[in-house]
């Protein structure tokens, strides 16, 4: 009997509506897919159903990499790697264009997610990511500008990624029952074609020191990242605005000119 980690967060998807549904918003037949944490496998077997060419399933728990190893046994176009999502090189997955699926730690989602959008080119080493985050999390990233929910997490996901669909997950679709609502996100992958930020840790960067005090006016902070000449070219930028208020676009334009230091 296997049971769920506290110290991994893990949390196993139980209920088959929700499974169904995140499968029908994509088909998956004859593509590449990538599952991260798949628990016991309750996503992954309706993976394999829409028959898709491979299956890459990542999982960081040794007992349940070998209970899925057993399960999967007689299955020959998946494969299973015990790793840990944070320090797995996607390049070396395979050269081809990926789904990603997961049903992300809550304590580590936020993370996951930058890692993924740390990757060059990402629109053509993804076509899709289907995520499941903590609701807070969620509302971060599909905040609309200006709103309470805007921050760094919707900039940064904002800059190479489409909002295609959203739902809510109950808590009491997991075992064991997490004291959170979970949500959904459907993203596909873009390039921007406005802005060309070379290094998604410089905007990782530049979204960090301007929300060091979200409470208080940029421009003090933005005075440690450009100079005084540079500052004066973005266009449409008040200095007195507090960072929430600033626009993704602002810190798009910021971050290149950042970059031509």
């Amino acid at each position: 009997m296997i049971f769920p980690k506290k110290s991994l967060g893990q949390n196993f998807l139980i209920e088959k509506n929700v499974v169904k549904k995140i499968l029908n918003l994509l088909n998956l037949e004859k593509k590449m897919v990538i599952e991260i944490g798949p628990g016991k496998g309750a996503l992954t077997d309706e993976i394999l159903k829409a028959k898709p060419k491979s299956l890459v399933i990542i999982e960081k728990d040794k007992q349940l990499t070998k209970f899925l190893s057993e399960k999967y046994s007689l299955i020959k176009n998946i494969k299973i790697i015990n790793a840990d999502i944070l320090k797995v090189d996607f390049k070396k997955i395979n050269t081809e264009k990926n789904i990603l699926i997961g049903n992300l730690p809550y304590n580590v989602s936020s993370q996951i997610l930058v890692k993924i959008l740390k990757y060059k080119k990402l629109e053509t080493k993804f076509s899709d990511l289907i995520f499941m985050f903590q609701k807070e999390v969620g509302e971060k990233i599909v905040a609309k500008f200006p709103s309470k929910h805007y921050g760094r997490l919707t900039i940064i996901s904002n800059y190479n990624l489409k909002i295609i669909k959203k739902f809510l997950v109950s808590a009491n679709c997991f075992f064991p029952k997490p004291k959170v609502t979970s949500m959904i996100i459907h993203f596909k992958t873009k390039k921007n074609e406005i802005f060309n930020i070379k290094n998604i840790s410089n905007l990782e960067k530049i979204t960090k020191i301007l929300f060091s005090n979200r409470r208080k006016m940029i421009n003090k902070k933005i005075k440690e990242i450009l100079s005084y000449q540079k500052i004066k070219k973005i266009s449409k930028l008040d200095l007195n605005l507090r960072p929430e208020k600033v626009s993704p676009e602002r810190f798009y334009e910021i971050t290149e000119l950042y970059e031509k230091n």
